[in-house]
């Protein structure tokens, strides 16, 4: 059973950083894709970032370009989302998500697998 725990989600002041991690176990494929997902209150989910494990290539929305950094660690099974200057409209919950690339990108994967999600709040 795949099993994806985010963690690392808090109050931080505009300007500030969080880092997000995602603990992922019992995959199954050789090859993965992980992704992080926004959700405000009400609005849609965003993609926000993602990284393929075959070749370590990434994804970032415009949004977070250059303010972002997703890694990974695959000694600990754990994908990071470093967050720096952080804003107020970056505030949402934080999901992760994984799956089986299946050849496609990872901004093009249908995510089956999702953690809990993580509240960041960014005040003003």
């Amino acid at each position: 059973e795949v099993q994806l725990v985010e963690s690392g989600g808090g109050l931080v002041q505009a300007g500030g950083s969080l880092r997000l991690s995602c603990a992922a176990s019992g995959f199954t494929f050789d090859d993965y894709a992980i992704g992080w997902f926004r959700q405000a209150p009400g609005k849609e989910r965003e993609g926000v970032s993602c990284i393929s494990s075959s070749d370590g290539s990434t994804y970032y929305a415009d949004s977070v370009k250059g303010r972002f950094t997703i890694s990974s660690d695959n000694a600990k099974n754990t994908v990071y989302l470093q967050m720096n200057s952080l804003k107020p409209e970056d505030t949402a919950v934080y999901y992760c998500a994984a799956d089986s690339p299946s050849g496609s990108s990872c901004n093009g994967v249908p995510y089956d697998y999702w953690g809990q999600g993580t509240q960041v709040t960014v005040s003003s």
